[in-house]
């Protein structure tokens, strides 16, 4: 019988060279145009990528000497992908903005306030606490939608935390709007923040609009010519829930995706955050384009913006459109955690009793290979496959979430595992181990992040409501005699 072989990295790699780690004995779930599930398999990896994959034997014969970690039993899977998070105002006042308000009041009467007054050091340490609390989540891949006022304060608070990352400046140009601007003073500010943050590093800038009906055509149409000639990508919101769709039946006579086609700014470097109140024309502009969405189920439902009535993200999936994962904000999807929106959105489809059934297979994938080929990274993450870039996430299987093991794409999905990331990789990186993150001192984050947020309400004028009364146990002496 032949001895198993390694898929071995092409060149520099093979045969004996240096590998910086070897991640042993795991079932690699490789999310590879096959499909294959790599049962008790070793990852080499070496310069921030994958250089192969095959028996712990054949790999420590190729590169002996090299650190290991060991996965023995636990299942490896390619880093999550979220394509759109915003890491501003909200992780300072996390779970503080009601439930029981509509999405309209929430963002300007709290929302927008915040953003108004936020520092550097505010933003900075935001983004280091939601990339950190990502991370341990499995999510190795954030797309910052926009950010306001300190663009390269959110990336560096995200480089501090080691997660790779997409970064740029909100921009909108509607006369009287809090922080409008003209349009060619926004991309001016669009084009000096993708500067600063070049490609080759983990963090790097793109063109952020915030959309809805808040920029003009000439804002629109410059934005996707500005990304197409910095060689970036682009995204901005549209549609998450009916105003949109009234706001330019005013403005345009049709409907938003329409008038975007019309404008020429659709294509295969835009991502469209939400894009849920969709008509049949406009799913066919999606399609056509090769436009893609980033979905965010738990937004949706926390805000109430009509999903269940209105979403047909399932439907662009089945029809070949390009479809990724988001988590929106800390007080909309209220946590960075991929796998939570994955099932949210199939349990959200599951419920229409529809055919094709959006199953966990494809679930998976939106979060994986198929949202990082939706954001153009494809070529780069999204998968376990040699060349690629090492961003990799092990997951411990001694959990009783894992017990007994079940088909894993339905495990992935419907079985809540989040909490049993143990390890995870960036860029070849060791970012998490043993389930702390190894990049940044979270105790030290969360008193400086206690602090920050008294005084961001303090400044702001916001007082949070508490649904429920507290007091100290010297005032509440319960079943103690004497």
């Amino acid at each position: 019988m032949n001895a198993p072989r390694a898929h071995p990295a092409p060149g520099p790699g093979r045969g004996g060279s240096a590998a910086d780690l070897l991640i042993v004995g795991g079932d690699v779930v490789t999310m590879s145009p096959r499909r294959e599930v790599v049962t008790g398999a070793t990852v080499a990896v070496a310069a921030g990528r994958i250089a192969a994959i095959g028996p712990a034997s054949v790999l420590r014969e190729a590169f002996p000497g090299t650190p290991e970690l060991d996965a023995d039993g636990c299942v490896v899977i390619p880093g999550l992908i979220n394509a759109h998070q915003h890491t501003t105002a909200d992780p300072l006042v996390r779970s503080m903005i009601p439930d029981d308000i509509d999405s309209q009041e929430s963002i300007f009467d709290w929302i927008v306030p915040l953003h108004g007054k936020v520092t550097g050091d505010d933003d900075e340490l935001s983004a280091t606490l939601t990339a950190a609390e990502s991370l341990l989540r499995g999510v190795t891949t954030l797309l910052e939608p926009g950010t306001v006022a300190h663009p390269l304060r959110v990336a560096a608070g995200l480089r501090a935390a080691g997660v790779r990352a997409r970064v740029g400046r909100w921009g909108w140009d509607v006369p009287g709007a809090v922080h409008a601007l003209p349009a060619a003073e926004t991309l001016a500010l669009q084009e000096e923040t993708v500067r600063a943050l070049p490609p080759g590093g983990t963090v790097t800038g793109w063109v952020t609009l915030v959309g809805h009906d808040l920029a003009s055509d000439e804002l629109f149409a410059g934005a996707a010519e500005l990304a197409a000639r910095l060689g970036v990508g682009l995204t901005w919101h549209i549609s998450p829930g009916e105003a949109d769709v009234h706001a330019y039946a005013r403005r345009s006579g049709t409907r938003p995706v329409l008038h975007l086609r019309d404008l020429g700014v659709l294509g295969p470097d835009l991502v469209l955050g939400h894009a849920v109140w969709l008509d049949d024309a406009e799913l066919d502009a999606l399609v056509e384009t090769r436009t893609a969405v980033a979905s965010c189920p738990g937004a949706y439902l926390r805000l109430g913006q009509g999903y269940a009535r209105a979403g047909r993200h399932a439907e662009l999936v089945h029809r070949g459109g390009r479809v990724a994962l988001g988590c929106d904000s800390h007080n909309a999807g209220d946590a960075p955690d991929l796998l939570g929106a994955a099932r949210l959105l199939a349990a959200l489809e599951r419920d229409r009793d529809t055919r094709p059934v959006l199953g966990a297979d494809r679930a998976f994938a939106l979060a994986t290979i198929d949202g990082a080929a939706a954001v153009g990274l494809g070529d780069l993450v999204g998968s376990i496959e040699v060349g690629k870039a090492a961003d990799l996430v092990v997951m411990d299987t001694r959990d009783p979430a894992w017990i007994p093991r079940g088909d894993l794409a339905t495990h992935l999905v419907w079985g809540a595992p989040s909490h049993t990331v143990r390890d995870v990789l960036v860029d070849g990186r060791v970012v998490v181990r043993d389930r702390r993150i190894t990049t940044v001192d979270l105790g030290a984050l969360a008193k400086e992040a206690r602090e920050r947020s008294a005084a961001l309400l303090a400044r702001t004028g916001i007082e949070v409501p508490h649904r429920w009364q507290t007091l100290p146990a010297e005032d509440h002496i319960q079943g103690v005699r004497g």
